[in-house]
């Protein structure tokens, strides 16, 4: 059976989809990948191609290719890191693990991450803190079809939305906010009165079409946010 360039990209994708291959790890080298493969320098050439085009890893002469830490993509976007957020204000940084599930997929996650009936799906609620004050809910949903070593991690001292950009690149996301009023668990949650007027961010990413996350970060009323372009 003839080794195809689809071949190869699909199988490398799949190697850093699982962690094999985590950000900023070094890529074979094409004669490495033709030998592994079975196949033409010219395939493998191509396959890895597709991928720096797409901005999954990055190609330097002399220095090889490396997936990347941040997808290309992430230039107009970078996911902020709550804790490094926290640091800079000054502020000193907790993390708690409110629960942590795994269960069959709900209906409306699996339409909206396009996932399939019956499947698992790692749940998390976590709480993160600046100086003892409740800062950011977070409302976690994970693919483990993607990223089967989720199911491994407890996520009791390190947050998934750190955990998940060392672990995994993504190729797109999807981020909303929205203005909510706090229901009693997000009141009890972040310390305000039932009615009060929160801030949330929805984001979703995905790899290559497969949903990777769904985030709902909930903050208090004056929380802002500032993206660089």
């Amino acid at each position: 059976m003839t080794v195809t360039f689809k071949d190869v990209k699909a199988d490398l994708l799949d190697q850093i989809a699982s962690g094999k291959m985590p950000p900023g790890s070094l890529v074979p080298n094409e004669l490495e990948l033709a030998e592994a493969y079975g196949c033409a320098r010219a395939t493998v050439n191509r396959a890895v191609r597709e991928l720096a085009d797409e901005g999954l890893v990055e190609r330097k002469r002399k220095a090889g290719t490396r997936v990347r830490m941040a997808p290309i993509r992430q230039a107009r976007f970078s996911i902020p890191i709550v804790r490094e957020e926290i640091t800079a204000q000054g502020a000193e940084y907790r993390y708690a693990l409110v629960d942590r599930t795994v269960q069959v997929v709900p209906d409306w996650l699996r339409v909206r991450l396009d996932l399939k009936a019956g499947q698992s799906v790692l749940h998390l609620v976590c709480m993160h803190y600046a100086d003892g004050v409740p800062y950011q809910h977070e409302d976690r949903w994970i693919n483990p079809d993607i990223i089967p070593s989720a199911l491994d991690e407890g996520f009791s001292e390190l947050g998934p939305n750190e955990w998940l950009v060392a672990k995994l690149p993504f190729s797109d996301a999807e981020i909303s906010f929205a203005a909510i009023e706090a229901d009693q668990a997000l009141a009890d949650h972040l310390g305000c009165s039932v009615g009060d007027a929160l801030f949330r961010t929805e984001r979703t990413t995905w790899l290559q079409g497969t949903a990777i996350t769904l985030v709902r970060l909930t903050n208090r009323r004056g929380h802002r946010v500032t993206t660089k372009y």
